[in-house]
């Protein structure tokens, strides 16, 4: 690197006789960045890709000068940079594509995210929910105002008449897993090391927040070269007290109708071949929640598919019988336990396989507090021969089929010349896609149908953002799983409300060469919300884009909005199809293509995925003039009757 300074480019001595190197503040980040790395199961890498930016007044001189200095220095040395740069054109929208990278890497690699003052870094307040709530590692740095406060209040600063040391930053706070704010060169150091502690850590991980000044990120240091050395943080697979598993495997033998939910942590702890063995053996079948989809591949004998409110028939009436419901790195949100009504059994237990503790106790269950692959060996070994019995597994396969065979029928196009609907779409991209293709997508009503009826092949096959269900997630989040694993062709399937949301970074993809293959599907509005506002007795009230009526309700005809060439204005190829034979030409050509595709398909809102036989907690209202209401808080009543808080231990 290039030293940019007034001082000697020479390391220096400090009085402690530490050799030092005079840098700024924006350059030392730089510089201690590229020198992290994470191990696990002997494998070493690289934890930071790289870093996602869009300058202004709070960091162009700042880390905008020490990201172009690395790269100047890279190029004119023949190297790559250590960490490269990436313009994005929304901050939100970047944060999305790096937490997208770190779970296509299983959250082993990530990227850092730097905006400006101001609005730069609040919008990306988003993305740090969505990083930490999936729990998801990315560090930000969003710029900050003055720390010597010389020319206060500069541009795009809150003043508080109660406060003087808070600004908007101080906002990431409760949406990050770490926080840190460099008042002084000094202070470096710890916070980079404190974010890199929970950035690392299975447990902790989510959105780490150091927020810089804009004056601190100019200002010149002299730094122990020890700073810089190259760091390895070892991500350890805890593995689970003897007594545990025993208590866990005693619950487990009891059990003649047990069921296994598979969540996201099979996956990122890399447990599927664990967990294929330990259901072979067992005959223990597994449903999955939204992260943990594709913990099995869809034709596995024990497999049973998606639990929960937007789950299969199969696993959910293995759900309603179960005796002992086996978690296995999931948090148990609203939707995998349909709102605590999918286990019906009045006397089910619990058992909880997760590295936090905060999942492992949920539902009163029995705690194995461990890494899933070790506590699935560990507690495959104490099981011994245990084994459901045969009509159990004749049952489970026979659920398994007659929901197999539901999707075929769903599947099916009788007239390939027909116009489409949401569910033939998803059918032809499934068939179409080869097991590897990725299919990312993040709210509306895709994901919910997509839970149920995407044929899951590949452990990684499978990337829709459900923890936040963040509108907008989708392009963002397929350009950061493309860039992850580019040897994987990248399906987003996106509504065009949540394209509306975020489509800008196309040009992102364009600019940096990442192909995505994108199924635009329009609807002309809110098709998830609509359909949930038609069950609450809403009417589907403030979902259609439409023009305002003469009675001034939004109830008029279908706006003209060309999505298509909106996307073609964005420098991707556009295909309009309309029906399953151009849809099916569409795709195979952007698969052969090098360049983005955007694939234009009108589909009909009303015609929806087939039922879930479950529920999802949203509260209607109370009392109402409209029948519609009233009905629907009848419906709701009924199930609020069946809801159960899961208090008491399993076990004792």
């Amino acid at each position: 690197m290039t030293v940019v300074s007034t001082a000697p480019i020479s390391a220096s001595k400090n009085d402690n006789a530490e050799p030092t190197v005079h840098l700024t503040v924006s350059q030392a980040v730089v510089k201690f960045l590229a020198n992290q790395f994470v191990e696990r199961d002997g494998v070493r890498a690289k934890f930071f890709a790289g870093a996602f930016g869009i300058f202004g007044h709070g960091n162009v001189a700042g880390l905008g000068q020490a990201l172009l200095q690395a790269e100047i220095d890279a190029v004119e040395s023949g190297t790559e940079p250590e960490l490269p740069y990436v313009l994005g054109r929304n901050e939100q929208a970047m944060v999305h594509s790096a937490v997208a990278y770190a779970r296509q890497k299983d959250r082993l690699q990530s990227w850092a995210v730097t905006a400006s003052v101001g609005p730069g870094s609040t919008n990306m307040l988003t993305g740090a929910a969505l990083a930490t709530i999936n729990r998801l590692p990315v560090l930000l740095l969003p710029a900050d105002t003055f720390a010597t406060r010389a020319s206060a209040p500069v541009l795009q600063e809150l003043e508080l008449p109660s406060s003087g040391d808070v600004t908007v930053n101080d906002a990431f706070k409760p949406l990050s897993r770490y926080f840190d704010r460099v008042w002084r060169p000094e202070q470096l150091p710890s916070a980079l090391l404190g974010a890199m502690r929970v950035l690392t850590d299975p447990v902790e991980t989510g959105a780490a927040t150091v927020a810089i000044p804009q004056d601190v990120q100019a200002e010149a240091f002299d730094w122990p070269e020890s700073f810089f050395a190259p760091r390895t943080w070892h991500v350890a697979r805890p593995v689970p007290e003897k007594s545990a598993v025993e208590r866990a495997a005693a619950v487990i033998r009891s059990a003649r109708k047990p069921l296994i939910v598979a969540g996201g942590g099979v996956i990122y702890s890399r447990a599927t071949d664990a967990l294929a063995s330990f259901c072979a053996a067992t005959g223990i079948p597994v449903g999955q929640s939204q992260a943990g989809k594709g913990s099995l591949p869809y034709d596995h004998p024990q497999s049973v598919g998606a639990v929960g409110s937007t789950g299969t028939t199969a696993a959910n009436a293995l759900a309603t019988d179960a005796d002992v419901v086996i978690g296995i790195g999931t948090r148990y949100s609203d939707f995998t336990t349909a709102s605590r009504t999918a286990f019906t059994n009045p006397d089910v237990k619990f058992v909880n396989i997760n590295v936090a503790s905060i999942d492992s106790v949920k539902q009163g269950g029995v705690s194995v507090l461990a890494d899933a692959r070790e506590a699935l060996d560990a507690l495959a070994e104490a099981l011994g021969d245990f084994s459901v019995s045969d009509d159990y597994r004749s049952r489970v396969a026979e659920l398994a089929q007659q929901w197999d065979d539901t999707v075929t029928s769903v599947y099916n196009i009788e007239d390939s010349s027909a116009p489409l609907n949401q569910n033939q779409v998803i059918g032809l991209a499934n068939t179409l896609s080869d097991p590897r293709d990725v299919v990312v997508c993040a709210a509306g009503s895709m994901p919910g149908d997509l839970h149920k009826l995407w044929r899951t092949r590949d452990t990684k096959g499978y990337h829709v953002e459900y923890g936040f269900s963040c509108m907008g997630y989708e392009v963002a989040g397929g350009i950061g799983a493309k860039m992850a694993e580019p040897d994987r062709d990248v399906f987003i399937l996106v509504g065009d409300g949540s394209y509306l949301m975020m489509a800008t970074e196309l040009v992102t993809a364009v600019q940096e060469g990442v192909k995505v293959i994108m199924i635009l599907v329009q609807n002309h509005g809110f098709a998830s919300i609509g359909s949930l506002s038609e069950s609450l007795g809403s009417q589907r009230f403030g979902t259609d884009y439409r023009y305002r009526g003469e009675d001034g309700r939004l109830d008029g005809g279908i706006l003209p909005v060309d999505l298509a060439a909106n996307a073609a204005s964005l420098g991707v190829d556009v295909v309009r199809v309309n029906n399953g034979n151009e849809f099916t030409d569409a795709v195979k050509a952007a698969k052969a293509s090098e360049t983005s595709t955007v694939i234009h398909v009108e589909t009909d809102p009303l015609i929806a995925a087939p039922d879930s036989e479950s529920w999802w907690d949203v509260p209607v209202s109370a009392t109402s003039t409209l029948e519609s209401t009233t009905t629907a808080y009848e419906t709701y009543q009924k199930w609020k009757k069946i809801q159960r808080p899961f208090l008491r231990p399993s076990g004792q």
